[in-house]
This record gives structure tokens, sequence and C-alpha cells, in this order.
């Protein structure tokens, strides 16, 4: 066999498609689906093409300037969709890092004092059930202002998640881990920083990645009734204003409110991962 014929019968490696890597292989999933809803979607709203706008019709409507300049600034609450959402998150970032604060603070007493927690559990359980919008007017007639009013809205709806799983993973330590503290005569300082609190950080995470959820849906709510500027203003606005492109603009608007709760659930879960170990 001559030397040319032996290299032309060499195997081959098969070459490896981008549609069988892994990450083709995850995203395939979510965009077949996605892809047929959408289709779905534009299919119901072609027989009325007036009527409820399907996604194509949206974005045409919506591209300049909500999609194509998201940051525009007119002055006043005439702001892009990025700024509006600035604006929320704004709010968000300081109710939700009160109610952290505090809520993990309430949660280790309850958990450690058993009078507490026995004594406090009726009214946690009584108030967390309320629903977010029920607390605005409260908070309207004690704060006189808007802005201090949706803040304390995202405080009392996020706090009660991280109390109940706060307290939750104090009772849930092992009893051996409180036997050795005892042996080793821990302080409590050390006990608390080499003990409780690496094994309460999952259940502490928990709480706080459902809390993150919570308070984005109450500040959209909130922002619906009583805001200057947010997304929960910009869809009430856009309500109000009519208009054909009114929905599309809603579509958007609620488009984005989802996609960014999805990246804050995300966010909360990375870094409870990290902090906890729980991704390991």
């Amino acid at each position: 066999m001559t030397p040319a014929l032996a290299k032309s019968r060499k195997p081959r490696r098969p070459r490896i498609s981008w549609l069988h890597s892994p990450l083709a292989r995850q995203l395939k999933a979510p965009v077949v689906c996605i892809g047929l809803t959408l289709a779905l979607w534009q299919l119901m709203c072609l027989p009325n093409p007036d009527g409820f706008p399907g996604p194509i019709q949206v974005i045409t409507q919506t591209w300049t300037p909500y999609i194509s300049q998201p940051f525009y600034d007119d002055g006043g609450t005439a702001k892009g969709l990025g700024l509006q959402i600035l604006i929320s998150l704004q709010r968000v970032v300081i109710g939700y890092s009160m109610a952290a604060i505090v809520g993990i603070a309430a949660g280790l007493a309850i958990g450690l004092n058993e009078f507490l927690r026995r004594g406090f559990d009726p009214l946690i359980q009584v108030l967390r059930t309320v629903p977010p919008l029920a607390w605005l007017p409260i908070s309207l007639l004690l704060l006189q202002q808007a802005d201090a009013a949706a803040i304390f809205v995202i405080f009392i709806t996020a706090i009660w998640p991280i109390i109940i799983n706060t307290a939750v993973g104090i009772r849930e330590i092992p009893q051996d881990y409180t036997n050795v503290a005892r042996v080793l005569r821990l302080r409590k300082r050390s006990y608390l920083r080499d003990i409780l609190l690496p094994a309460t950080a999952p259940y502490v995470f928990t709480g706080l990645r459902i809390s993150v959820g919570l308070a984005w849906l109450a500040i959209v709510a909130a922002e619906m009734l009583k805001a200057d500027g947010g997304i929960g203003f910009f869809i009430w606005d856009a309500y109000n204003a009519g208009g054909d492109s009114s929905t599309s603009q809603i579509i958007l608007a609620i488009f984005y409110v989802g996609v960014v709760g999805l990246i804050l659930d995300r966010l909360v879960g990375m870094v409870g991962d990290r902090i906890s170990g729980g991704g390991r």
C-alpha cells in the first residue's frame, strides 16, 4: 500500500457541530418553547390586526424610542424604560436592604429565644399574609411622601420570609453542633461566627431569594398607584394615556419587569450559593 493511499484511508475525526455543543443543548428547549409561544400569540392576533397586538406589532410600535433609546430623558417623568427601571431599582435596593438587616437580626433573636418565638409567631403569621398594597394607605399617612411610602411597602412585604427562614435555620442546627460548642466552651461571638451563621446561611439566603421577588412585585404595584417615575408608574401612565401603542408599551414594560425580576433572583441565588457553599 502506497503512503498516499494509506494517508487517504486514515479515519477523519468527526467535526463537532455547534448544534451539538453543551450551550446549544441548554438553549434548544427554551428557544423552541418560547418561539412556539410567540408564534401562537402572533397567529391568534392575525384575525384582528386592530385588536390586541402580536409580538411583531409590539416591537414595531415600541422600537422608537422605548427599545432603541431606553435611557432617553425628556425631563420630568418622560424617561425611557431603562431609566424607569433604575428608578424602581433604587427604591427596591433601599427597602430590600432594610428588610434584610432587620429581618436577619429579628430572625436570629426569635430563633435563639423560645419565649420570643412563641410570642411573635402568631403576629408574624398574620402580618405576612397581608397584600402589599394594603400597606400603602398606612404608609402614606405615616410618611406623607410617595417615595418613602413605596420603600416602606417594599420593606414590610420583604421582611417576613427573611425572619421566618432565619428562625427556621437556627432551629434546624444539629444538636451535636451545640454540644460541641458547650464542650469547647466557645464564647458567644465564636459560636455565632463559627457555628450559627454558617449553619443558617442556606436558610437565610432562601428567605432573601423569596423576598427579592416579593420586593420587586411590591414596588411595581406601589408605583402604579402612587409614585413619580418608575416602571410601575410607566405602565399605569401608558394605560391612562391610551392611544394605538399604549397596549404595546404595557406589554414591553411587563417583559422588562419579568427579565429584571429573573436577574435579581439569579443574583441573590448566586451570592447565596457562593457564601453558603450550596453551589459546590
